[in-house]
């Protein structure tokens, strides 16, 4: 049997409804319909000005729904990996201290109840040990995104939103990060969701896709083979697609 079939059989973790998304009121897209199980990973991918950003931070909950329907399974917990440039590399945080930051709120400032445990093995799991002491600012690219990578591992998420997890990397650190994902979605079962400008990410390690095109008004979820095989789809990336694997 094959993974998505065995995917299939398990409860999802975050589903949409004839989700529409869109801002004071005003819908940008037709409606989204996806169902996130356990070992899955769905990429967003659309141009800028898609629909990404508002549907991440819809399902992030920092944007309500303009309509339909957004539901988390009962007792799941949302990890957020945000944009690098997000931080501001002016405040003197070294590694450790932002993975602290994303601890349990109900924990206090000083390390009890087994703090100190979830944000060393949060540090372990990423590969991150040998940084954490190093100021955030101060480190490469690849370094940083696995930081904030445990500081949403510290919290024992089950599903796994990231943002341009690999904006302004170089190929070999890019590829680099795919595998820690797909090796951290394995060893914790998580599902995953990612916005990504890069369509590297596709075959390296996507399972399911999101295609936004606001301005053909097209919405596309499903198994990544039927929505990269589609012909809005097709029309807008095959060329490039193919380019890439032709590289």
């Amino acid at each position: 049997m094959k993974t998505t079939e065995l995917n299939a059989e398990l409860t999802p973790r975050l589903v949409c409804s004839d989700l529409q998304i869109g801002r004071a009121g005003q819908p940008l897209l037709p409606p989204v319909n996806l169902a996130v199980r356990p070992g899955e990973v769905w990429v967003l991918v659309g141009r800028n000005g898609s629909g990404k950003s508002t549907l991440l931070h819809t399902l992030l909950g920092s944007l309500k729904p303009v309509g339909g329907a957004y539901t988390l399974q009962r007792g799941c917990r949302l990890g957020h990996v945000p944009q690098r440039e997000s931080h501001d590399l002016c405040v003197p945080a070294r590694g450790v201290d932002m993975v602290e930051s994303g601890a349990d709120r109900a924990w206090g400032f000083w390390r009890w109840g087994g703090r100190a445990d979830k944000v060393d093995a949060a540090l372990t799991a990423v590969g991150a040990h040998d940084v954490a002491r190093e100021p955030f600012g101060h480190l490469s690219e690849g370094q940083k995104q696995r930081i904030l990578m445990a500081r949403a591992l510290v919290s024992d998420p089950d599903v796994l939103v990231l943002d341009e997890p690999t904006s302004a990397m170089d190929p070999l650190a890019e590829q680099t990060i795919y595998e820690l994902i797909s090796q951290l979605q394995t060893e914790r079962s998580l599902a995953v969701i990612i916005a990504s400008h890069s369509l590297a990410v596709l075959p390296a390690i996507a399972t399911h896709v999101v295609y936004l095109d606001r301005d053909d008004q097209v919405v596309l979820s499903g198994a990544r083979e039927d929505v990269l095989s589609s012909a809005p789809f097709r029309a807008r990336y095959g060329q490039i697609l193919t380019h890439s694997a032709d590289a």
